[in-house]
């Protein structure tokens, strides 16, 4: 269904709707994680990989949408910060594997809740019912595009 027309294109604000709910979404995290001193990027890398099986740099670029330079470039802040290493795959030294240290662990245990007060304070105006369209409606978009991250995530929920 076709909802634009380049008629009514210029009164629509969705696109930019939808870019201000992103970033939005990023400056309530960095708020909630100034005591931890991590970015909202390096959040959602943590916590991808305390919440999945996602423990390579190929794979979280996926989960992203990021290049391998700046996916790159947020490991070496997060190794350095000693939140991670980076070790060869036994079976297939070309390959990397991430891991947890003992602190990115005790982090990343941390971070659910971190996420979950940004999200309250994001999305807490809006009643059950409408938060519950709002999910659903975002996953039908994504899902239809075919995005592989929704799909895989929540596809058969």
């Amino acid at each position: 269904m076709k909802h634009f027309t380049c008629e009514n294109f210029p009164e629509s604000n969705l696109g930019l709707l939808i870019g201000r709910a992103h970033a939005l979404k990023d400056r309530l995290l960095e708020k909630h994680l100034v005591d931890e001193d991590i970015t909202a990027a390096q959040f959602k890398v943590l916590i991808i990989m305390q919440m999945t099986d996602v423990d390579t740099p190929a794979e979280l670029c996926r989960y992203l949408a990021l290049d391998s330079g700046a996916m790159t470039r947020m490991l070496d802040r997060l190794e350095q910060k000693g939140f991670i290493v980076r070790e060869r795959c036994d079976d297939d030294r070309r390959q990397i594997r991430l891991v947890l240290t003992g602190e990115g662990q005790r982090l990343a245990g941390r971070l659910p809740q971190i996420g979950a007060e940004a999200m309250n304070e994001m999305v807490g105006v809006l009643e059950p019912a409408e938060l519950a369209s709002l999910e659903q409606i975002l996953k039908k978009i994504l899902l239809t595009a075919g995005d592989s991250v929704t799909v895989m995530r929540i596809g058969d929920k």
